[in-house]
């Protein structure tokens, strides 16, 4: 929902930025003004298909910050690629290291690329088939080699966010399994790059974690989205109590539930913290119409959830 063309198209914008322009200082208190943006910029610019060409859909896009021409492309079938001249040209670099195919998220560390975690089980859970992943794979030499360093239950990884300073600091929001219950479910959390793990947020075993936002200014702020859902042969169910807004300010270790502004009963959310406003933050939520109604849509925070989003 959130990762194919939106993450490619912001991916596409910063890649042009350096890196002091891309991260805000936690000790700066001022927000960068917001840049200002012409169609006619753009009107020159086609779409076309770069590749690499294999795997079916591309549910993870990650770039390296420090290179503007190095990219990371995981896919439900074709593993991991990687290109260092711009989409130019591809290499397959997780085959005869993952024992999967299916991948769900890619987490580099902004201030050491050589560090990449990649989440595994595609997060768009559809009509037909869905394919599962074993856990998160780690690579400390820029995807040259690979170890699985656990979490192998998981399923399904919806999102992998490293902490920008600390290569060993990363979480994960496992969405869980699709055709049934299961207790892998949640926000983990590891700081010894991923030797041990532990679970901060657990709604319960039919609901799972969607999404996970971290405050690049501030990576004692996070933000995350669990959704309850099943896969029945014959329908997706999708929302219900489980399915909520969640936010931290301790690193992950303890979370509080955000309610005010949002739909009484939602479905699948996504949710992203602004780099240019860290106040700002965006839920894309999946809702069922009260009366005439639909609540389903883009809410937005500019105060960091405290008063709700709406």
């Amino acid at each position: 929902m959130k990762k194919s063309i939106l993450l490619l198209s912001s991916l596409f914008l910063v890649s042009f930025l350096p890196v002091e322009a891309q991260r805000s200082k936690s000790s700066k208190s001022e927000v960068a003004p917001a840049p200002s943006f012409s169609a006619d910029q753009f009107k020159g610019l086609k779409w076309r298909n770069i590749g690499p060409f294999r795997g079916g859909r591309a549910n993870a896009i990650a770039g390296d910050p420090t290179n503007a021409a190095v990219y990371y492309v995981g896919y439900t079938g074709g593993g991991v690629a990687k290109t260092d001249d711009a989409g130019i040209t591809w290499k397959n670099i997780s085959d005869g290291f993952f024992k999967v195919g299916s991948i769900g998220d890619i987490g580099i560390c902004e201030s050491d690329p050589n560090v990449i975690y990649v989440g595994t089980g595609e997060h768009a859970v559809r009509g037909v088939m869905t394919s599962f992943g074993d856990g998160v794979y780690k690579s400390t030499d820029g995807g040259k080699t690979w170890k699985n360093v656990g979490l192998e239950k998981s399923r399904h990884i919806s999102d992998v966010i490293v902490h920008p300073d600390n290569p060993d600091v990363v979480y994960v929001a496992a969405q869980g399994a699709v055709h049934g219950p299961n207790a892998e479910r949640g926000v983990y959390k590891s700081t010894d790059g991923g030797a041990t793990w532990k679970r901060t947020l657990f709604v319960d075993e039919n609901s799972g974690a969607s999404s996970l936002s971290m405050d690049m200014t501030n990576p004692r702020i996070l933000y995350a989205a669990t959704w309850q859902h099943r896969r029945y042969p014959w329908k997706v169910e999708s929302g219900g109590p489980g399915s909520s807004v969640w936010k931290s300010t301790d690193g992950g270790e303890t979370w509080n539930k955000i309610v005010e502004g949002l739909p009484k009963l939602m479905g699948k959310i996504g949710i992203s913290v602004s780099r240019a406003n860290p106040n700002r933050v965006y839920a894309i939520i999946e809702a069922e119409k009260s009366g005439e109604k639909s609540k389903a849509g883009l809410y937005r925070s500019d105060d960091g959830g405290k008063n709700g989003i709406s």
